[in-house]
């Protein structure tokens, strides 16, 4: 491996870690980043983002804790669920190819982002009409 090729992993790297603590989810980006400029395989880019996710995952807990942003009663409803549907999301993606992977992948980002855009213009219009019924009392 060269030395910009080394670069190019260190920036990706980072961007991704500086999306991940934006909270957005830096696998968002870094797995269409390290498929699109590394030529690594989809398996092996969501290999990556998935180990990189652990430390990030880590750090954000021990924020989120000290901020007292985690209700101990909700852990269990929550990690039981994502942990089987990991993991049985892992093996599914065993069977399947990199190549279709990769266009399920862009589909789901695609997807959320419409989802995101979505959320925003309603929680736009409701703050504007919250703004204006206060301006009218």
């Amino acid at each position: 491996m060269d030395l910009i090729q080394i670069l190019i992993f260190v920036g990706i790297g980072v961007v991704g870690g500086i999306i991940g603590g934006m909270g957005m989810g830096g696998g968002t980006l870094l797995i269409p980043l390290l498929t699109a400029f590394t030529s690594l395989d989809q398996h092996y880019a969501q290999a990556v983002n998935l180990l990189a996710f652990i430390p990030m995952s880590v750090v954000a807990l021990i924020v989120h804790i000290k901020n007292k942003m985690i209700e101990g009663k909700h852990i269990l409803i929550v990690a039981i669920p994502a942990t089987v549907v990991s993991v049985l999301a892992s093996l599914l993606s065993k069977i399947v190819d990199g190549k279709s992977l990769g266009v399920y992948f862009g589909i789901f980002l695609g997807a959320l982002g419409i989802y995101q855009l979505v959320t925003c213009i309603i929680s736009m219009v409701k703050a504007k009409k919250r703004a204006s019924n206060e301006k009218n009392n």
